[in-house]
């Protein structure tokens, strides 16, 4: 089977796309919302192979309104394992990263059925953030999480750089002076803060876990674009991801052929 092929991928946070996961006020979201305007009309990208039936962790009220957690037995990613294994080496993906985005997408789908975000978008972004947790030579555990810390280039207002100082202490990035996009989906200290996620339930929000980041990725996409099965809130959802046009064609391109490469997989098998 044909690999896709790995070319000149970086943290997307080395351009002045360094925009990435800031939350827009009401002002850059009208801004935002005009830009996808004018994009073209082809997205969303191909849905990709379907997902097996997953049993999702949730939080539950009863009648007097006490919120309790349902913990299943396992890292929930795991209900994924065969399907990830049969599209991970066609696609060059990580089993790991594979359990991540699909697990994100079918628990945002239980929590949000009118957001329609769906794995091959997350892997897209997946891709260009870190090569899904493998910048720099780095790779996946079986739990999702990076050899090496990924941290993306302070963001010190240098040439097509924002500047952000420093928000949390240093805590997630290591820099106590800028702020630095951390994680294989590349998540700011302050955007994770606000959208970081257990997705795992290991009593962790961690935005090194690609679990975690995953999950919280989708959550942001949704509340960004609203319904991404809809061209104009899809281009939205991401260029406020990462407001760049040139970006968020290349996520629409790799999420296309990831989608079409896994369904031809299974047909196939």
């Amino acid at each position: 089977m044909t690999r896709l092929l790995v070319a000149g991928v970086g943290l997307a946070v080395i351009a002045a796309v360094i925009n990435t996961m800031v939350a827009p006020d009401e002002a850059e979201g009208d801004r935002l919302l005009a830009m996808a305007r004018t994009m073209p009309t082809n997205a969303p990208p191909d849905r990709g192979a379907a997902l097996p039936e997953l049993t999702l962790s949730a939080t539950l009220a009863d009648s007097t309104g006490t919120e309790s957690v349902v913990v299943l037995d396992e890292r929930p990613q795991e209900q994924l394992a065969e399907w990830a294994d049969r599209l991970a080496d066609p696609l060059n993906i990580p089993r790991a990263a594979l359990e991540a985005y699909g697990y994100a997408a079918a628990a945002v789908l239980a929590e949000n059925p009118g957001c329609g975000v769906t794995w091959t978008v997350l892997a897209g972004i997946g891709f260009s953030e870190s090569n899904h947790g493998r910048f720099n030579g780095a790779t996946l555990d079986f739990t999702g999480r990076p050899s090496t810390p990924i941290i993306g280039l302070p963001l010190d207002g240098g040439p097509g750089v924002k500047e952000i100082r420093d928000t949390d202490g240093g805590e997630l990035d290591g820099d106590t002076v800028y702020d630095r996009a951390v994680g294989p989906m590349q998540f700011l200290p302050t955007t994770w803060e606000r959208w970081g996620a257990d997705a795992d339930q290991d009593g962790v929000t961690d935005p090194q876990d690609i679990d975690d980041a995953s999950l919280a990725a989708a959550r942001y996409l949704c509340h960004a674009g609203g319904d991404l099965t809809e061209s104009t809130g899809w281009w939205r959802a991401v260029l406020t991801y990462n407001e760049s046009q040139s970006y968020a064609e290349g996520i629409l391109a790799q999420g296309e052929e990831y989608g079409r490469r896994s369904r031809a997989v299974v047909a196939t098998d």
